[in-house]
């Protein structure tokens, strides 16, 4: 096996299990030290031991897979993993909600950009912070114009990758940005990161209030709720789900269906909402690593379960269809 792989591979599965991020940095780190090695280079252990980047368990790696073996750590992390299975995955296009390093994702845009290649997507929105996000380095409209330009760069060969925002709904429904920065941008999730505890009709009038503006493509983990994971639970906000929905629909906006597993948001029972109220979805991984763009997995299978139709998800229509919703 090519140890290269094989060390990617252990991030990638690292980085979908949300491990610490420092385990998965540090196997990506070990496959980069080591991609010009010849195979006698590759074969010295002296040398790999001498090698910035390497430790223990990748220099194990590294000497199974240069014997010919599956290393045993990458072989225990694919027996731990078993991706959900659905009919509706395959008929998935691209994904419209991630993160790079720009804000609070692991990875640089390459890498994600390389990712979602790897899984044969046609598409994928590049959606980091907005400013008022502090704690995940959320980007000024200086910098996201800055980005703008780099993202141009990314397309070709089949692929395209869309400029977006993941903007902070503030506490009065309005958009943490510039508005005509957000009139340039292909795709806007909108999401509610704070007073999440609001009483039900606040909160109502705030994600109604977000959805009415014509700038805003998709509404973000609409609950804001945590059901496992590293940081916690969470309980869902408290909201009139049917009105909410109702004006999604009107404006066509998207409901988004988070794939992270930590948040399985909206609940099974607000997607049934949903669907009566004649919403769109867009199944997203919300990924913040390379390997965090395969739970879009989880998210199919969900949907598929919930009974939404491949039709009314937006991330299972061609790129020249999607755009023409994007532009509505």
């Amino acid at each position: 096996m090519d140890p290269i792989d094989a060390l990617t591979e252990i991030a990638t599965l690292l980085e979908r299990e949300r491990a610490s991020r420092y385990r998965s940095k540090a196997f990506r780190a070990a496959a980069r030290a080591i991609e010009d090695f010849t195979p006698d280079q590759l074969a010295d252990s002296a040398l790999l031991r001498r090698t910035a980047g390497v430790g223990d368990t990748s220099l194990a790696v590294i000497q199974e897979a240069v014997a010919g073996e599956v290393p045993a750590y990458l072989a225990e992390l694919r027996a731990r993993y078993a991706p959900a299975v659905s009919s509706l995955r395959a008929a998935l296009r691209g994904d419209l909600h991630c993160h790079s390093e720009w804000s609070d994702g692991q990875t640089p845009i390459e890498a994600m950009v390389a990712a979602a290649r790897a899984l044969g997507h046609e598409y994928l929105a590049l959606t980091d912070h907005s400013p008022r996000l502090r704690v995940a380095r959320g980007l000024s409209a200086e910098r996201l114009r800055e980005q703008l330009d780099v993202v141009a760069g990314f397309s070709g060969g089949g692929f395209t990758l869309l400029s977006g925002i993941e903007v902070d709904i503030l506490e009065d429904g309005a958009l943490d940005q510039e508005p005509d920065l957000l009139d340039e941008l292909d795709v806007v999730v909108a999401s509610a990161h704070s007073k999440l505890r609001m009483e039900r009709g606040p909160m109502t009038r705030r994600l109604i209030a977000a959805v009415s503006d014509s700038r805003v493509d998709v509404l973000g983990h609409v609950t804001g709720r945590l059901i496992r994971g590293e940081r916690g639970t969470r309980p869902p906000s408290t909201l009139d789900a049917r009105a909410v929905f109702a004006a999604c629909a009107a404006h066509g906006v998207a409901v988004e269906i988070n794939a992270r597993p930590e948040r399985e948001d909206p609940p099974d029972e607000l997607i049934a909402v949903a669907l009566e109220e004649g919403c769109l979805f867009s199944i997203d991984s919300d990924a913040h690593a390379p390997g965090q763009l395969g739970l879009l997995d989880e998210g199919a299978a969900r949907a598929e379960r919930a009974g939404v139709p491949a039709e009314r998800i937006v991330t299972t229509w061609p790129l020249e269809r999607l755009r023409e919703w994007l532009a509505r």
